[in-house]
C-alpha cells in the first residue's frame, strides 16, 4: 500500500513539474524540484524493497507450511497404512486431496503484493467516487428551447465555504437585450455571479430566473445551451483548428467557420499555420499563443450565436489593436442579445447599458459609465486608478 501511494505521489510531482516547466525554470526551482524528487524516490525505494522482501518471503513461507501439512499427512497416513487401519489407495487419495487443498493458498500468497497495490489504488478511486455528486435536475425540470434574455436575481446568497460570506442578499433585474458590465476588485464575486447563472454552483438562498423560469427547475444542459461563454482561461480540445471552432456546432460548414474566424480576426494567423484550418492543436495548445487561443474561443462562440453571452475578461490576452477590432465584432454579435461582460480594464465596458460595481459580494453602485463617474464613488475611484502613476 505504501509503495502504491508513494508511486502516485512521485507521478504527481513529475507531471506537475513537466507541465509547468516554464514556471519552474523562470523561478529557478530546478534544485528544489530535484530534491523533492529524490526524497520521494528514496521513500519509494525503501517501500519497494520492503514490499519485495515481504512478497518474496510470503510465498515460500506458505509453501513451507503447506509442505509440513502434506508431510504430516503422509507420515500419519503411512503409519495408519502399516497398521492396516487404511489402505494404500486411501492414503494416496488423502495425499492427493491435501495437495489440492494447499494449492489455492500457494496461488493467493503469490499475488498478495499485487492485491495490496490494487487495494491502495482502489482507495484513491473510491475517494473520487465518494465525492458529493452534482445535484440532479429536479423531477419534471423544463427543457429550455428558447430564451428572451431576461434574467433576475432575487435575494441571492452564496458562499464557497460556510465560514466565509461572499454574496449576500443580491438583487438584480436584467431586461432582454441589455448589456450588463460587471466590474470590481479581485475577489468581489464577479465570476462567481456568472457561475451561479450557469448553475455550475447552486445558490444557498434566494432564486435566479432566466426568461421567467427558476433555473433550478430548468434542465442544466438546456440552460447552458442558452449562453455563449468566452473566458479568460481558454481551453482547446485535442484536434484541428477547424474542430475547435466548430466545437459548439459540429455540423457547421467550412465557409461558416472561415466567416466567424475572419470576424474574430483569427483567419490571418490560422492561414499562416502549416496546415491552415486542418492544423492539429493539443489540449494545451503549445503551437499557438495564449492570445491566438483566445481568438479561437471568441470564434467558437460567434459560430453558435446563443441568445445570451457571457464575456469574462474575453480580451485579456489580446493586444490593444486587435482588441479594438474584436470589440467591433462583439458590438455586432451583442445586438439584440443579453450580454454579461466581466472586465478589469474599464475602458472595455464604457458602452454598456448598465454597469454593476461589485465589492465583497454586493452591488455597491450601478448605472451608466457617465452616471457613475459623476457620482465620484467606488467606480470613479476604480476608473481613475487606471491612469494614476
Amino acid at each position: 500500500r505504501l509503495q502504491a501511494e508513494t508511486r502516485g505521489e512521485l507521478t504527481s510531482l513529475v507531471e506537475e513539474m513537466i507541465s509547468n516547466q516554464k514556471v519552474v525554470k523562470a523561478f529557478g526551482y530546478e534544485k528544489e524540484a530535484q530534491a523533492r524528487f529524490e526524497e520521494i524516490n528514496a521513500r519509494l525505494q525503501k517501500h519497494g524493497l520492503s514490499a519485495t522482501f515481504f512478497s518474496s518471503t510470503t510465498n515460500p513461507a506458505t509453501r513451507f507450511v503447506n509442505g509440513l501439512v502434506f508431510t504430516s499427512a503422509g507420515i500419519a497416513g503411512a503409519l495408519l497404512a502399516i497398521s492396516g487401519r487404511i489402505s494404500v489407495g486411501q492414503l494416496s487419495a488423502v495425499l492427493s486431496y491435501a495437495n489440492q487443498y494447499t494449492k489455492p493458498f500457494n496461488e493467493i500468497s503469490g499475488v498478495v503484493t499485487e492485491l495490496q497495490g490494487a487495494f491502495a489504488s482502489a482507495a484513491r478511486v473510491f475517494e473520487i467516487i465518494d465525492q458529493e455528486p452534482e445535484t440532479p435536475d429536479a423531477p419534471g425540470a423544463v427543457e429550455l428551447t428558447e430564451a428572451d434574455g431576461s434574467v433576475s436575481f432575487r435575494d441571492v446568497d452564496f458562499s464557497y465555504s460556510p465560514d466565509v460570506e461572499l454574496i449576500k442578499n443580491l438583487d438584480l433585474t436584467v431586461r432582454p437585450g441589455q448589456r450588463i458590465a460587471i466590474v470590481g476588485p479581485t475577489g468581489s464575486g464577479k465570476t462567481t455571479l456568472m457561475n451561479l447563472l450557469m448553475r455550475f454552483y447552486d445558490v444557498d438562498a434566494g432564486e435566479i430566473t432566466v426568461s421567467g423560469h427558476p433555473i433550478k427547475e430548468v434542465k442544466r444542459d438546456s440552460l447552458r445551451s442558452m449562453f455563449g461563454m468566452v473566458l479568460q482561461d481558454t481551453w482547446l480540445k485535442s484536434g484541428t483548428i477547424r474542430e475547435n471552432i466548430a466545437y459548439g456546432r459540429p455540423d457547421a460548414t467550412f465557409e461558416e467557420i472561415v466567416e466567424v474566424a475572419k470576424a474574430a480576426h483569427a483567419h490571418g494567423f490560422i492561414m499562416r499555420l502549416s496546415q491552415g484550418y486542418d492544423t492539429p492543436v493539443s489540449e494545451e495548445g503549445e503551437n499557438i499563443s495564449q492570445g491566438e487561443k483566445q481568438l479561437l474561443s471568441i470564434a467558437r462562440v460567434m459560430l453558435t450565436l446563443p441568445p445570451m453571452l457571457i464575456l469574462d475578461e474575453a480580451t485579456s490576452s489580446i493586444d490593444t489593436r486587435t482588441e479594438i477590432r474584436i470589440q467591433k465584432a462583439f458590438e455586432k454579435m451583442m445586438e439584440g442579445r443579453t450580454s454579461f461582460i466581466v472586465a478589469h480594464r474599464l475602458s472595455t465596458i464604457r458602452e454598456a447599458d448598465l454597469i454593476l460595481v461589485m465589492n465583497k459580494g454586493k452591488i455597491v453602485e450601478q448605472g451608466t459609465h457617465d452616471e457613475l463617474l459623476k457620482k465620484g464613488g467606488f467606480y470613479a475611484d476604480l476608473y481613475n486608478s487606471q491612469f494614476e502613476r
